[in-house]
């Protein structure tokens, strides 16, 4: 049943790759049924001088390789490579320097820098994409093909070989697209095999008008031939104005072309808290796709993964709970909503009947994290940007067989434990455990079946990424650089806690017996009594020994 929704999804790859965000399921669980991954590894110190790792310092590390200074982009694995968002702080060509988004592809095996994607940052500035962040969203590879939103809030299909192999595709503009917006913008400009092949692109600012807050962001799926984006429409500087209510938050797109097949109907833009990153997931229910996505104004949306013909986008303000009218028909095709669920209970909203302004510690959060579909359950977490530091949040367990508004009806349980996330769940089918970090820095381990809490870790510092669970463990890491390994048990019990010396944004994966471990200045290839396989001299140099 799994390879048959697999091949409809169209995300089919090597057994043990993982190819996006959540490796081979749709449902996002962050789970991998590996065996023998390593309780611990030693990632070793930096050659004196330099921001190389020493591997002769390491242990249960194949490779290690630099990013920049700031990486929150999760790895994923395919075809034999690994592709990971940064920023530009260690550039790999020093014709492209300064402040920009990068997507860098390395070997699987030895490491070694393959090509990059360079990303010139908008010309408006931090209101739409703000400085250093870098490469956000992991990317999805479906054979050759890669597909990325970047921070120009935009939706690429990328060539897995880079121009290595020619340049492919319609779009033959690689060389303006890179120093677009910089100063070297209208020189002539030389591509070489390292840098990356976009075959297409669609331009969302320019194509549906929306406005990115600060940042764009999404790991896009394919669903039954189509790819679902969220667009990352948000406020602009003044938080409290929403320049496009009425360009759409969802969107499918033709993943031949990048052409537009359809937008959501659900009307979010104008109740939009502050921003929009979050990704989709998709399952079958009843027999049929929905793909899941957590709204700017705090409303878990499920949509008919089959575009709807006819007058269907709302481009009025609708309130959480009401089926949104049409004041202005249109032809389109449009994403029908199934249901909707608003996670922000009343005692979130107001008290003694005086509303909490938004983002009060005390008030209600729009939906970051990814929803998890798991034996026929929706869970997903509420949270705000980390900026806005810590609030109260709720874990949700949503029925999805359900229809229209099931904010009072679609809720099997519900855990206010947990303080404001962005973090997606991991649950573990031997075990039935659902693990999930919170802003504030706690693990919390539930029984996904019936929400009941088993314990509560502190890792005493900010979380940001996911838990990881396979083979028994439980893999998180912290804004302090600690990455703590637990037992995946009923009984809380530490494992082993490492510190890579730089903050981890991101969420380790497991790839043909391998673990990738990401910091914000590197990233680990890690396995069970492995030795080294290649020595970085330089960047964009490994020396793999015979």
């Amino acid at each position: 049943m799994l390879t048959a929704a697999l091949l409809a999804a169209g995300v089919v790859s090597r057994a043990e790759d993982w190819p996006q965000w959540g490796g081979n399921d749709p449902g996002r669980n962050m789970y991998s049924t590996a065996k023998g991954l390593p309780e611990t590894f030693d990632p070793g110190k930096l050659k004196a001088g330099t921001e190389e790792i020493d591997l002769a310092t390491t242990k249960n590390v194949k490779w290690a390789v630099k990013l920049g200074s700031q990486s929150y982009g999760n790895p994923v694995v395919a075809g034999g490579k690994v592709f990971v968002g940064t920023n530009n702080e260690s550039p790999r060509d020093k014709r492209h320097v300064g402040d920009r988004s990068i997507m860098m592809a390395f070997d699987e095996k030895t490491g070694q820098f393959l090509w990059q994607l360079v990303v010139p940052k908008l010309k408006s500035g931090k209101v739409n994409d703000w400085e250093n962040l870098g490469m956000l969203a992991a990317p999805l590879v479906v054979g050759n093909k890669l597909y990325v939103v970047t921070s120009r809030c935009e939706v690429l299909c990328l060539d897995t070989e880079g121009l290595k192999n020619g340049n492919d595709g319609d779009f033959k503009t690689e060389a303006a697209y890179v120093v677009k917006d910089t100063p070297k913008e209208g020189q002539p400009f030389e591509l070489g095999p390292q840098d990356a092949d976009i075959l297409w692109r669609y331009d969302m600012m320019d194509e549906l008008g929306v406005f990115p807050h600060n940042a764009s962001n999404c790991s896009v799926i394919l669903v039954d031939g189509l790819l679902y984006v969220c667009t990352s429409n948000g406020q602009d500087w003044t938080h409290v104005n929403i320049p496009s209510p009425n360009s759409p938050s969802f969107i499918a797109l033709d993943p031949a072309t990048g052409k537009l097949v359809a937008e959501d109907n659900a009307g979010v833009g104008p109740r939009i808290f502050h921003g929009q990153w979050t990704s989709p997931a998709a399952g079958k229910v009843n027999g049929k796709w929905q793909i899941w996505f957590g709204g700017g104004d705090g409303v878990a949306y499920a949509f008919d993964a089959k575009p709807q013909k006819g007058s269907g986008a709302a481009i009025v303000p609708v309130l959480p709970g009401t089926d949104p009218g049409l004041t202005e028909e249109k032809e389109t095709e449009y994403l029908k909503k199934v249901w909707w669920l608003d996670i922000n209970p009343p005692e979130y909203k107001a008290k003694d009947g005086k509303p909490f302004k938004y983002p009060a510690a005390e008030g209600p959060s729009e939906i970051n994290s990814t929803p998890v579909f798991y034996k026929n359950r929706v869970y997903v977490a509420s949270g705000q940007d980390p900026e806005h530091g810590e609030g109260v949040g709720r874990l949700v367990c949503i029925d999805p067989t359900k229809a229209g508004d099931i904010t009072k009806t679609g809720v099997l349980w519900e855990y206010k434990g947990i303080k404001r996330s962005i973090s997606t769940c991991s649950i573990d089918p031997a075990t039935g455990l659902l693990f999930i970090g919170d802003f504030s820095g706690f693990v919390h381990c539930l029984d996904a079946e019936t929400g009941k809490l088993q314990w509560v870790y502190d890792m005493k510092a900010h979380m940001w990424g996911s838990t990881f669970v396979a083979d028994g463990k439980v893999y998180v890491g912290d804004e302090d650089g600690d990455f703590t390994v637990l037992k995946a048990d009923r009984t809380l019990k530490v494992i082993s806690e490492i510190n890579l010396g730089a903050p981890v944004y991101s969420t380790p994966i497991v790839a043909n017996g391998t673990m990738y471990v990401g910091s914000q200045t590197h990233l680990f290839a890690v396995a069970a009594g492995a030795k080294p396989t290649g020595v970085e001299k330089a960047p964009g140099a490994i020396e793999v020994k015979k």
